[in-house]
């Protein structure tokens, strides 16, 4: 029986992506993105210039994790038989870096399904990053839109 994957997300669903941030995800990360900045590859100069004293992680690759538990999200979902849409990111709002996420720091993503809008055919999610500290050091909020498949939309 045809079925869409807004009928299988169901709000107040948690999931969560956990990960260690080290000196090859930033080294690699700077590389992929061009974003060599000081404040990201220069310890030295954190060290003499910032009051954090020591490097942080770029907000973007905190941006990427975030992506990461969404995809988590809904890996149970896209292998479903019969499935007649599918999920594909619509973004992401309201993202607010409230701490620094220093290397080293063991982050957590928690994706918390907000809310779905069947005839909108999108959910949200409430998306929150903490350190091993339990400190909030990211908020945002995820879109994902479940779009027809191709042999649906052109039925």
């Amino acid at each position: 029986m045809a079925k869409s994957g807004l009928d299988i997300v169901k709000v107040g669903e948690r999931f969560k992506f956990a990960k260690t941030v080290g000196e090859v995800d930033v080294t690699l990360f700077a590389g992929l993105t061009g974003d060599f900045s000081d404040t990201h590859v220069n310890e030295q100069y954190m060290q003499e210039r910032s009051s954090l004293g020591r490097r942080i992680a770029h907000g973007a690759l905190i941006v990427g994790y975030m992506s990461t538990a969404s995809t988590i999200s809904i890996a149970h979902i896209i292998h479903e038989e019969d499935l007649i849409d599918f999920p594909v990111s619509a973004g992401y709002d309201k993202i607010r870096f409230l701490k620094p996420t220093f290397l080293g720091d063991t982050v957590t993503v928690y994706y918390t399904v907000d809310s779905i809008d069947r005839e909108a055919g999108k959910s949200t999610a409430k998306i929150e990053v903490f350190n091993q500290r339990d400190e909030l050091l990211a908020v945002g909020t995820h879109v994902m839109r479940w779009a027809k498949k191709l042999s649906q939309a052109q039925s």
